[in-house]
């Protein structure tokens, strides 16, 4: 006889051949809704590898996309180490977009000393727009998913209050935007910047803290058993605390990065979801930092395929479906790859 039983640390070569056979199961989901379409199959795949990998442009749209995800999956990422949800990068990254707009807008300063002040009024924004969930989560054990969540929609209505009232542009008339800024983060080739290597070395950099420093061990005994943690004699409120406005700084500094390398306006949609996505990109990346790095390779793609679909007359919910259906898949495999199979005496 056989029974099932749960694992308690699952072998991380069980997890990537169940992702694995996730995204293919994803992949054959997405090519049978192609075909039922009325499109090529072979033409949609060419079209998209070619569009992607192919050309200049595509490979420049995924460094720009990839910035943003990792700024707001390593938010997410350092949330989750500590047990804590944060569901409010997405306001994080308009805080600190918008205060780094404001200095690009309204700082009278030479771009070698603006550019670290943009950064760190755009850390510091962040960070204060997540201090108070977090206080509120440390201290008074208010659900942080709650506070983290509606304080998006105040960040969202605050960018388009400004893009549309005193920060509008007056010289261009651009719609719901502020003006072009000639503050600008420096470009590594052509529209791919700094932002992106930067990126990359604060991901790493994060992931070496954690699995090294004491700081590092105590946030993660906080999250996986605060009780324990307490016993200790680790101060779990404090912990939280800086957790949680550590991710917020994150994706503040993400925000900055999004407003001064890509799109050099203040506009309304600004985040493209990039708060949300990078949830997306923390759960696939699990517990390792590293792992934000392909994580946020693949949601590139994935945003870069809903474009190509975009020109195919395809809608542009087919990027949130096609989200959806990955979480859905992974999260399936995750816990299928948990179980395994004993054989026991009958």
């Amino acid at each position: 006889m056989s029974r099932r039983t749960r694992l308690a640390v699952v072998p991380a070569r069980r997890i990537m051949i169940g992702r694995a056979l996730a995204l293919c199961a994803v992949a054959v989901v997405l090519a049978i809704v192609l075909v039922l379409l009325g499109l090529p199959l072979g033409m949609v795949c060419g079209l998209v590898l070619k569009s992607t990998f192919g050309t200049v442009f595509g490979l420049e749209n995924l460094a720009l996309y990839m910035t943003p995800l990792l700024m707001t999956g390593a938010a997410v990422w350092l949330a989750l180490r500590a047990g804590l949800w944060n569901i409010g990068a997405e306001g994080q990254f308009l805080a600190g977009a918008t205060a780094a707009a404001a200095v690009g807008l309204f700082a009278p300063l030479p771009a070698p000393v603006a550019l670290p002040v943009a950064m760190l009024a755009s850390l510091v924004a962040g960070g204060a727009w997540s201090a108070v969930p977090a206080a509120g989560r440390a201290w008074l054990g208010v659900s942080e998913i709650i506070t983290t969540l509606l304080l998006n929609f105040i960040a969202t209505y605050l960018v388009y209050y400004l893009v549309t009232g005193p920060w509008a542009d007056h010289v261009t008339d651009a719609q719901v935007s502020s003006q072009r800024m000639m503050l600008a983060l420096p470009s590594v080739y052509s529209v791919v910047h700094w932002g992106g290597p930067v990126a990359l070395a604060l991901v790493v950099a994060l992931g070496a803290l954690l699995k090294r420093s004491r700081f590092g061990y105590e946030l993660s005994l906080c999250g996986s058993n605060p009780d324990s943690a307490r016993y200790a004699g680790i101060r779990v409120a404090p912990r939280l605390f800086t957790a949680l406005v550590a991710s917020g700084a994150l994706a503040g500094l993400g925000g900055m990065m999004e407003v001064l390398g890509t799109v050099h306006r203040l506009q309304g949609g600004l985040a493209h979801g990039y708060g949300y996505l990078g949830i997306v990109v923390a759960l696939l990346a699990r517990q390792s930092a590293y792992a934000l790095i392909p994580a946020a390779f693949l949601m590139a793609v994935i945003l870069n395929t809903g474009i190509v679909l975009q020109t195919l007359q395809v809608s542009a919910s087919s990027v949130l479906a096609i989200t959806g259906l990955l979480v859905f898949a992974v999260a399936v495999s995750d816990e299928l790859a948990a179980y395994v199979r004993l054989e026991t005496k009958s």
